[in-house]
């Protein structure tokens, strides 16, 4: 075998090892973007399984605040029905929003403050919000690092050549930004 003959093979080798690898990137910060994404399904999940509890605890103490204990429940439906991660996002910030009374409502009942159970599921809820937000975060710091990977030279030929799209961040809804009025 010829001098010339060995660095072509060589040459062709460590072409298609950098397209391997190039395509196995794009590969890997998809499915890690995927990933975060279905985080905050688990944990939007998890957050509507804890309210029922929380309601229950809390009628006992606020019989008078039925309104806003239906208006959870709605709330809470249209975050499990939503069709898309969006969708599930702008409803759980209307959740989120509607819980403020709930949450206020151990400063006007002592019983209820006092409660372990509503205090253990107020802990609960807390700890889940907190992992809604990171997951949030997280998946928006994966769908940057994705995004960048598509868009820049090489790795932008190989995500066209296989149709690799970008993926759209999680924004905030207008119901997140406004300050929580709380009012009884």
């Amino acid at each position: 075998m010829s001098t010339t003959t060995i660095i072509v093979i060589v040459v062709i080798v460590l072409l298609i090892a950098c397209y391997a690898l190039l395509y196995n990137g794009l590969v890997k910060r998809r499915n890690q973007a995927q990933e975060f994404q279905s985080q905050i399904d688990v944990q939007l999940k998890r957050r509507t399984d804890l309210i029922p509890n929380l309601l229950e605890t809390v009628k006992g103490y606020a019989a008078h605040e039925k309104q806003t204990l239906s208006q959870i429940v709605e709330l809470r439906n249209s975050v499990m029905n939503a069709d898309n991660l969006q969708d599930k996002v702008n409803a759980d910030s209307q959740l989120t929003t509607a819980l403020g009374p709930i949450m206020a409502l151990a400063e006007s009942y002592p019983d209820l403050k006092a409660n372990q159970e509503f205090g253990k599921l107020m802990e609960e809820l807390t700890n889940t919000e907190n992992k809604v937000a990171y997951a949030r975060q997280a998946y928006n710091s994966s769908v940057q690092y994705y995004n960048t990977g598509i868009q820049t030279f090489p790795r932008n030929l190989i995500a066209h050549l296989h149709h690799f799209t970008a993926m759209v961040y999680l924004e905030i809804p207008e119901v997140e930004r406004e300050v929580p009025k709380v009012k009884f």
